[in-house]
């Protein structure tokens, strides 16, 4: 199925470059999975099956740190650089968030000041754990308010947690951690008062906020804690919760939309499909999958659809508005 324009803000190469720095440190692959099979001709032929005029990437999980703060900045720095030439050679196809090497928080500033100044990168990438730290942690406070005198927006992505000793399952780890770990996340951004803190950042929290809007209600009880309600936006979890962005990647089917919809603002809602990570190791037919229960799902109208599709995305990132423009034309040249 067609539906487009659309811009995704939630995809994520797999150079080589990355591979080989992470197979040095005996990482080869995200979480239980074996790497994704991606090309830069492989993603740009689905854009253009699907109607995706422009894609916002990532290089996401497993990130750059492995207990080596150095190498992190290493595959941080050779990640965005990485990022910015193929924004540079397709610059109204292609946006991209920096990687940052936490849990070093000096080491996070600077990369985060060299790929918004110099790379000019769209925007900053932020795993929701690092080290033993999650998002939210007051010791990172030094690298909000950095990002926050720029107002940039900071896409979260998750990481399987390896909490210790953890009983057993039989199930592959991505299923259920990483969602849960992008709720940990969460909840620890609002518990520390980091959304209200430092108001001007623009979070988009991925997969629909992970398990977030099933969890409101619970989350709700930090409104009954003095000294945590006066640091959330508006007073409230629920008013802080729709102060973010949400992407739809991984829970494009009623009941997650449906939830999701309860606790976010429409007008920040964004496409997003995860690819070439892939639920069924058939990434291409993810994203198919994705656009169709995205174009089916009954719970908003056509203006919400077109603002999730694109025009939620082009207030986080106006460059990309040359791609809706020529697509336009394109449309119209075909009539």
């Amino acid at each position: 199925m067609r539906l487009g324009p659309l811009i995704d803000t939630h995809q994520h190469p797999v150079p080589d470059h990355y591979k080989r720095a992470l197979a040095a440190v005996g990482v080869m692959g995200s979480g239980e999975n074996p790497w994704p099979e991606w090309s830069l001709a492989a993603q740009l032929e689905l854009m253009d099956e699907t109607g995706t005029v422009a894609v916002v990437n990532s290089i996401a999980s497993p990130g750059a740190y492995f207990g080596d703060a150095a190498l992190a900045v290493r595959i941080a720095r050779e990640c965005n650089e990485g990022a910015a030439r193929m924004v540079a050679d397709r610059p109204h196809r292609f946006g991209a968030f920096a990687l940052l090497p936490l849990p070093d928080v000096g080491a996070a500033i600077r990369e985060a000041e060299y790929a918004l100044d110099t790379l000019k990168l769209d925007g900053i990438c932020l795993l929701s754990h690092a080290g033993a730290r999650h998002l939210g942690a007051p010791e990172e406070d030094e690298l909000y308010a950095e990002l926050d005198r720029r107002r940039a927006v900071v896409f979260v992505h998750p990481l399987r947690n390896q909490a210790r000793p953890m009983p057993a399952y039989g199930y592959p780890a991505g299923m259920t951690e990483l969602v849960f770990d992008t709720t940990r996340a969460i909840a620890n951004l609002l518990w520390h008062g980091t959304f209200g803190k430092f108001p001007n950042i623009r979070w988009i929290m991925p997969h629909g906020g992970g398990t977030v809007p099933f969890l409101a209600y619970r989350l709700s009880a930090m409104d009954h804690k003095p000294q945590i309600r006066e640091r959330l936006p508006g007073g409230s979890v629920a008013a802080a919760l729709r102060t973010l962005y949400y992407d739809v990647a991984e829970i494009a089917a009623p009941a997650p939309l449906k939830c999701l919809m309860e606790i976010a603002d429409p007008a920040r809602l964004l496409f997003g499909s995860d690819f070439p990570f892939s639920r069924h190791r058939n990434p291409a037919q993810d994203v198919r999958d994705t656009i169709a229960g995205f174009a089916a799902f009954d719970g908003w109208d056509e203006a919400t659809r077109r603002g999730i599709a694109h025009d939620n995305a082009l207030k986080l990132f106006p460059r990309l508005a040359q791609a809706i423009a020529s697509a336009d034309r394109s449309k119209a040249g075909g009539r």
